[in-house]
């Protein structure tokens, strides 16, 4: 492929873009993970991992100088599946995952949504030659997100407003947009009243 002026041409694994590539990507490091993660039960309380992102609880040892021994070892260990390079960040009582920022407030896991400063809000303008249903897809979903990721509603509240505004911006109107926002807003609330086995 060209970027810029310059032409590269992979030689190695899986090419890039094609459909089989994040499931395969998914199993390939888990083969590794099946003894890596047991090998380090006493520092990793919880890991998950979605394709290249890594979420893990580390319980860290009394010792300072242990604890930064040990946190070196793992992330060394981390790296020794086929060339594969994972960069880490130190623990913290706050870090990013996916479109999450997780927290340890007052002894409490808290959750927000996270996104990019480089965001542009490119959503679909009303003139889009999508159909209908798009739009208001769109909206149920981002709702339904801004919902269930956000731990207090108040940020829920202020992400959503954020959203509406940004679909204002790209020439959407009140008169359409509200009657598909208060849907949205009663489908979400149904959504998350719903026990876990009424999702199975």
């Amino acid at each position: 492929f060209a970027f810029g002026d310059t032409f590269w041409q992979q030689v190695s694994g899986t090419g890039m873009g094609v459909s089989p590539a994040p499931p395969w990507a998914t199993i390939f490091f888990a083969l590794y993970e099946r003894t890596l993660v047991p090998r380090w039960a006493k520092y990793v309380y919880f890991y998950r991992r979605f394709i290249d992102d890594i979420f893990c609880v580390w319980l860290c040892d009394t010792d300072p100088d242990e604890n930064a021994k040990q946190w070196s070892a793992f992330q060394a260990e981390l790296q020794l599946w086929h060339g594969l390079t994972w960069k880490c960040t130190d623990p913290s009582d706050s870090c990013i995952f996916m479109d999450m920022v997780i927290s340890i407030e007052n002894n409490r896991i808290v959750t927000r949504v996270y996104e990019k400063d480089l965001n542009l809000y490119l959503y679909l303008p009303p003139n889009s030659a999508h159909s209908k249903g798009v739009g208001t897809g769109l909206i149920f979903g981002q709702v339904l997100c801004y919902r269930r990721l956000s731990t207090y509603q108040t940020d829920a509240d202020s992400k959503i407003k954020e959203f509406h505004q940004c679909l204002l911006a790209r020439g959407h109107t009140n008169d359409s947009l509200l009657p598909l926002f208060k849907g949205a807003e009663e489908n979400a609330m149904n959504y998350m009243a719903r026990t876990e086995e009424d999702h199975q």
